[in-house]
C-alpha cells in the first residue's frame, strides 16, 4: 500500500528528472556566432601556434558544452580541433558526415567563395551521444577556416 510520504517522494523524483532533461539545452546560433568571433579575433592577434593551442584546450575558453571551435587548412589538414585534439595533422577533406555529405570540402568552398558562411549537416552529439542535425559557422582567416557548429535541435 501507498503511504503519502512515498508518494511524495515519487512524485519529487518523478519531477527532478523531467527538469535535469531540460536543464542543459543546445547551444544556439548566437552563442556559436559569438564564439567564432571571438576564435577568430585569438588567432588574429594571437597568430596560429598559441591560437590553436588555445582551441585545442579541453578546459579554455573555446569549448564549451557543445560548442567548440575547430580549423582546417586550405587542403583539410585539421589545425586544432576542441572536441578532439588528437585530430590535429590529419587530412579531413573526405570527411562525410552521416548521410554522405563531404562537409570539409563544402566548409571550405564556402569559406574561399563567401568569406563566411554556415554548412547544415548530420553529426554526432558528443554531449548526449545522439546523431543530430548540426550546422557549422565557418569564416576564412588567411590560409585557415575556422569554425564553431551548433546542433539545430
Amino acid at each position: 500500500m501507498f503511504s503519502l510520504p512515498r508518494l511524495l517522494l515519487a512524485g519529487a523524483c518523478a519531477l527532478s528528472l523531467q527538469t535535469a532533461a531540460y536543464a542543459a539545452p543546445h547551444a544556439g546560433s548566437a552563442q556559436a556566432e559569438a564564439m567564432l568571433d571571438k576564435a577568430v579575433t585569438e588567432l588574429k592577434v594571437a597568430g596560429p601556434a598559441k591560437a590553436f593551442a588555445e582551441f585545442n584546450n579541453p578546459h579554455g575558453g573555446f569549448n564549451n558544452r557543445e560548442l567548440y571551435v575547430f580549423v582546417f587548412s586550405a587542403k583539410g589538414v585539421y589545425e586544432a580541433s576542441g572536441a578532439e585534439p588528437k585530430l590535429v595533422g590529419t587530412n579531413a577533406i573526405d570527411m562525410t558526415d552521416a548521410e554522405g555529405k563531404p562537409l570539409v570540402r563544402e566548409m571550405i568552398d564556402l569559406a574561399k567563395t563567401k568569406g563566411r558562411g554556415m554548412i547544415e549537416y548530420v553529426w554526432l552529439n558528443r554531449a548526449d551521444n545522439r546523431v543530430e542535425h548540426k550546422r557549422s559557422l565557418v569564416q576564412q582567416v588567411g590560409d585557415h577556416v575556422v569554425g564553431v557548429g551548433y546542433y539545430a535541435g
